[in-house]
């Protein structure tokens, strides 16, 4: 829920491309969250602003909760969040999290949190990485367009079809630790 969250605030910063990149690594015990866009970004005044849970640009509510509940739970494994931003350049967010810390949250379906973006966002670019030791997955969903050429990537058969791409990818580069 927390990549949603996160590339929520992206699509509303009206990005084009979304970055996302996660990295399983079991020798230094981390599980890595990076993404980046290429939208509207923040001032420092916003940015500084950004990790209080009584600030929003939302409209719709009064508070902000995504970002420091995402900090809280990295913090809870030894981890942490750092966030950068710059206007007009787009928005940069990493989270460590403890990989095997007992209060790690789960992955959760991230076949289901992908797919249910490219179909909320069809008119994004999304790149999604996922690194489990030397094993590595890649989606572009450019790659998608090109070949579907005047098929919409958010067409239900397509959008099948990439929850299971996304579901092999996952479980071929699965650590055995």
């Amino acid at each position: 829920m927390h990549i949603l969250d996160i590339t929520e605030n992206s699509t509303r910063a009206g990005a084009r491309r979304i970055d996302m990149k996660l990295e399983e690594d079991h020798e230094a015990d981390l599980l890595i969250l990076e993404i980046s866009d290429d939208g509207a970004g923040m001032d420092p005044e916003a940015l500084s602003k950004a990790m209080d849970p009584f600030y929003t640009t939302k409209k719709v509510r009064r508070v902000g909760l995504g970002l420091p509940m995402l900090a809280q739970a990295a913090e809870r494994t030894g981890g942490s969040l750092t966030l950068a931003s710059e206007p007009g350049r787009g928005t940069r967010l990493k989270v460590t999290f403890g990989l095997s810390h007992l209060d790690r949250q789960p992955l959760g379906d991230l076949p289901g949190v992908i797919t249910t973006l490219i179909a909320g966002n069809p008119d994004i670019e999304f790149n999604y990485h996922h690194r489990c030791g030397d094993r590595v997955f890649v989606l572009k969903t450019e790659d998608f367009k090109r070949e579907l050429e005047d098929v919409p990537i958010n067409h239900i058969e397509v959008l099948k079809y990439i929850r299971q791409h996304v579901k092999d990818g996952l479980h071929d580069i699965a650590s055995e630790a």
